[in-house]
C-alpha cells in the first residue's frame, strides 16, 4: 500500500524518500523506478527514525509529506515551515473490531487516536493529519491467506478469494494500492486543507455494515 502511495505522489512530481525492508536488488529496482531516494532506517529505533528525517531534509531540502512513519521526528520541521501533510495508514480494524485480532485492532485503533490528537494539535496551522483505513487489499500477506484457504478447503483460488472477501467486504472486490495512492494525493492537495483528523475508509463497504 505504501508503495502505491509513493508511486502516486511521484507521478504528481513529489520527490520521494523510501524506507522499508527487502532485498537490496528489489529495493534498488523500486527506487530507480520512482527516481527516488532510499534510507534503511529501522522504524523500531527512535534514533534511526530521527536520522531518516534528518537525512531526508539534507538530501531533498525539506520534508512536506509524511506517510505513516516517524510522526514525532517529522512534525518539528513542518511546524517551522507552517505546512505539512501527515497520512497514517491505519485499517478498517482501526474503526471496527474482529474476533481473535486483539493486538492488531488495538494498534490500529491507537493509530486512529493518534491521528486525531495530532490533527487537533496542528489545527491552527497549515499541517493536516489524517488516516486512510483500507479494508482487504491484495498484498502478499493476503495472497498467502487465500492460498492457505484454498489448500485447506480444497477449493480454487478464485473461490478462496470470494470467501475471504465475503466475510467482510460487501463489494466483493479488493481495494487497490492505486486507489489508496489516489486518496493520499488528494489529502496532500489544497482541496483537502480542511480535512483534519479524519479516518477515511477504502473498504468496499466493510465499515458501513
Amino acid at each position: 500500500m505504501s508503495l502505491g502511495i509513493a508511486r502516486a505522489l511521484a507521478t504528481e512530481g513529489a520527490a520521494v524518500m523510501l524506507n522499508g525492508f527487502g532485498s537490496a536488488a528489489e529495493i534498488e529496482k523500486l527506487r530507480a523506478g520512482l527516481n527516488g531516494r532510499y534510507h534503511a532506517a529501522d522504524m523500531a529505533k527512535a534514533a534511526e527514525v530521527r536520522r531518516l528525517v534528518e537525512h531526508t531534509i539534507a538530501d531533498l531540502g525539506r520534508l512536506d509529506i509524511l506517510v505513516n512513519n516517524a510522526v514525532k521526528a517529522a512534525l518539528h520541521g513542518m511546524r517551522q515551515r507552517g505546512w505539512g501533510r501527515i497520512i497514517n495508514i491505519a485499517s478498517a480494524h482501526g474503526l471496527v473490531a474482529s474476533a481473535n485480532k486483539a493486538a492488531y485492532v488495538a494498534t490500529k485503533h491507537g493509530l486512529v487516536g493518534l491521528t486525531k490528537v495530532v490533527a487537533l494539535e496542528t489545527a491552527a496551522t497549515g499541517i493536516t493529519c489524517n488516516a486512510i483505513c483500507p479494508g482487504w487489499v491484495l498484498t502478499p500477506l493476503v495472497q498467502k491467506q487465500i492460498d492457505d484457504l484454498s489448500a485447506r478447503e480444497k477449493i480454487s483460488g478464485d473461490e478462496a478469494k470470494r470467501r475471504l472477501l465475503a466475510e467482510k467486504q460487501p463489494s466483493g472486490e479488493f481495494a487497490t494500492p492505486e486507489q489508496i495512492g489516489g486518496l493520499a494525493v488528494f489529502l496532500c492537495s489544497q482541496a483537502a486543507s480542511q480535512i483534519r483528523g479524519a479516518s477515511l475508509s477504502i473498504d468496499g463497504g466493510w465499515t458501513a455494515q
